[in-house]
């Protein structure tokens, strides 16, 4: 069988896996409390299943697509950008692992919203929770789903069923309406992405997230083991592949006009042009009109001279669109790095817009109290430290997690400062370049099935994290909004049918919103990261540890923390032209910020609204 072929029968078995696993969990739901089941297994997890799920959740599209092409993109100082993802676990299972346990227990809550508004008796503080959730959530699902479906489409790319698959879905979708212009392969992927996420979420609930997710997280860490002496070996080792980057130029964007006499021709994304010594890869597909030619097409141009040379070298690399004559080109080199060699593996990184570079010393600085303080501040972390068995299990689970990041994040720099070198002038889809690797040392070694596996590692990063936010979307609006303010008395049989409608309606609608993505999918991770943790980490702390603590000043520390968070992404789509890159105030991550003010906010307004209720203090701070 093809190289393609094989693959893909590897990556079938593992989501057949995946399907027996909510088969099994499905079974559960009809022995237990469906409610307590469904959204939060009972709180009978131990120490494997608490710390891969975990680990799994927190591995997202992100650590395997967005961190990836960043490192790609700006090379060795990712190391300084990920490195106190390693403490994430000491930071958030040792300060709120066992007292958010301890609460949700006393209360009986299943979900965030529900530990906040129990512990205070306040439905307002629920309901703002659960609409902070929403919205962050949405966000991130949108970003998970491109990311899957990118994943898939470089699998799939040489298996010819795929490929008429796609044909014939594009000629039905047309190129009018919501799917004009979508490349049908990624739609395609798309539909199936999402067809198995949310048929595995919705049928096995908790039970099925936590156990694919501990399957998904071995996954992840075999991946990435194998994956890093496949790099190694065809680079010729980490130090050629140092030696390589250190001579290095950032690749320059720009425009250039294309030309054939042979006809009209479609010139697809990712081609290789040459003229007259220079090599250029296109950015994005271009028709090129019979007789004519296309002008402002998007290309990448290859800067680094040796680079240049070998590319040139292999004839092969420009064969299939040697007809297309390249005139014209007008492009512009990086705002920092282009200016000489050695940005790749030294800080702060080539940057395109960034003056000072992609991770000035401050910046990076902030960026270390970013991962640690943003994973200790996502309420889907919270509801995995409201699910486990025993302090026992918490106490071994730091360890694990901590282990099992190392196996990755460390690895994967290795990994993608290699991809420099082996995959040049994927600037352009960079956050392809994890699949795009894969296929690529699998093939080269002679053992393309074993593609499929390797591929099943980011894959089961994006599904873990998917089948999470859908479970606390969903939770958060049949439990918080719906149960506990609309109709208290809904029988458990309603319960049942409304959770699954409303995971599934929530899947479809990420699905839809993923036809248009935006680009770049880290950039949507690390807003939607940092701005839960802005607004939840404050409150959250306080109402944990503070007898004091009202649910006005945490409501109101929460509304700051958003607000200032917010404010200052909102002011980059006006100083810096993108919501995406933010206002740096003193050259400081917005997270930094909008904790400050969360923090100050929730203290100042628990001291001036009152004393809380004597009966709540006792019930959460005094032992029977």
């Amino acid at each position: 069988m093809s190289g393609g072929s094989a693959a893909l029968y590897t990556f079938v078995g593992y989501i057949m896996a995946v399907f027996v696993l909510a088969w099994a969990a499905n079974r559960l739901l009809k022995e237990r409390s469906f409610l307590s089941e469904y959204f939060l297994g009972s709180r009978s997890l131990g120490v494997w299943a608490f710390a891969l799920t975990f680990a799994a959740t927190s591995a997202s599209g992100g650590s395997f697509t967005g961190f990836p092409s960043k490192i790609y993109s700006h090379g060795w100082v990712l190391a300084l950008w990920i490195g106190s993802y390693m403490v994430v676990p000491i930071c958030m299972m040792g300060l709120i692992g066992k007292r958010i346990n301890q609460v949700a227990r006393i209360s009986g809550a299943i979900t965030v919203p529900d530990v906040l508004r129990d512990r205070f008796q306040s439905p307002a503080f629920g309901l703002m929770a659960t609409a902070l959730i929403v919205f962050f959530m949405a966000f991130n699902l949108v970003a998970q789903c491109k990311a899957g479906s990118l994943i898939l489409k470089t699998l799939l790319e040489g298996v010819d069923a795929f490929q008429q698959l796609a044909l014939s879905l594009g000629a039905v979708v047309g190129d009018s309406g919501y799917c004009a212009g979508v490349d049908p392969q990624y739609l395609l992927c798309l539909m199936v992405f999402g067809l198995v996420v949310v048929v595995y979420t919705a049928y096995g609930g908790f039970h099925a997230v936590v156990w694919t997710d501990v399957m998904q997280g071995v996954v992840m860490v075999v991946g990435v083991v194998i994956m890093l002496p496949l790099a190694l070996y065809q680079v010729g080792g980490l130090e050629k592949a140092t030696k390589d980057m250190a001579q290095m130029l950032p690749p320059e964007r720009g425009t250039a006009t294309l030309r054939t006499a042979d006809g009209a021709y479609v010139v697809p994304a990712g081609a290789w042009l040459q003229t007259e010594g220079r090599v250029l890869r296109t950015a994005a597909a271009a028709v090129i009109p019979a007789a004519g030619a296309v002008e402002g097409v998007a290309v990448l141009e290859i800067a680094t001279p040796h680079e240049v040379e070998r590319l040139l070298g292999e004839s092969g690399r420009f064969a299939e669109h040697a007809i297309v004559q390249v005139e014209d080109i007008a492009t512009a080199p990086h705002a920092y790095g282009s200016d000489a060699p050695g940005s790749y593996v030294s800080g702060p990184g080539p940057s395109r817009g960034a003056a000072d570079g992609f991770l000035p010393l401050s910046l990076a600085v902030s960026f270390f109290f970013m991962w640690a303080i943003a994973g200790t501040g996502q309420p889907s972390n919270f509801v995995r430290l409201m699910a486990f068995d025993s302090a026992r299990t918490l106490r071994f689970s730091i360890a694990t997690v901590a282990v099992h990041y190392s196996l990755i994040y460390f690895p994967l720099i290795i990994i993608f400062c290699c991809a420099r070198i082996l995959l040049p002038g994927m600037e352009a889809e960079s956050d392809r370049i994890m699949p795009a690797m894969v296929v690529f040392l699998t093939d080269n070694a002679g053992v393309a099935w074993l593609g499929g596996l390797l591929v099943a590692a980011p894959f089961a990063a994006v599904m873990s994290t998917v089948d999470s936010f859908l479970l606390m979307i969903s939770s958060a609006l049949v439990r918080d909004v719906y149960q506990r303010n609309v109709r208290p008395d809904v029988s458990e049989e309603n319960l049942r049918k409304l959770s699954y409608l409303c995971t599934v309606c929530i899947g479809v609608g990420a699905v839809v919103a993923s036809v248009n993505p935006p680009q770049f999918l880290q950039d949507i991770i690390v807003y939607t990261g940092s701005g839960l943790a802005a607004c939840f980490l404050g409150p959250v702390v306080f109402a944990l540890y503070w007898p004091r603590a009202t649910a006005g000043g945490c409501m109101v520390g929460m509304a700051g923390g958003f607000l200032v968070h917010l404010s200052l992404y909102a002011a980059g789509s006006v100083v810096n032209g993108s919501f995406f890159v933010p206002v740096r105030v003193l050259n400081m991550d917005p997270i930094l910020w909008g904790l400050g003010a969360s923090f100050v906010a929730t203290y100042v307004g628990c001291l001036v609204t009152g004393e809380p209720e004597e009966g709540l203090v006792r019930k959460y701070f005094y032992a029977e």
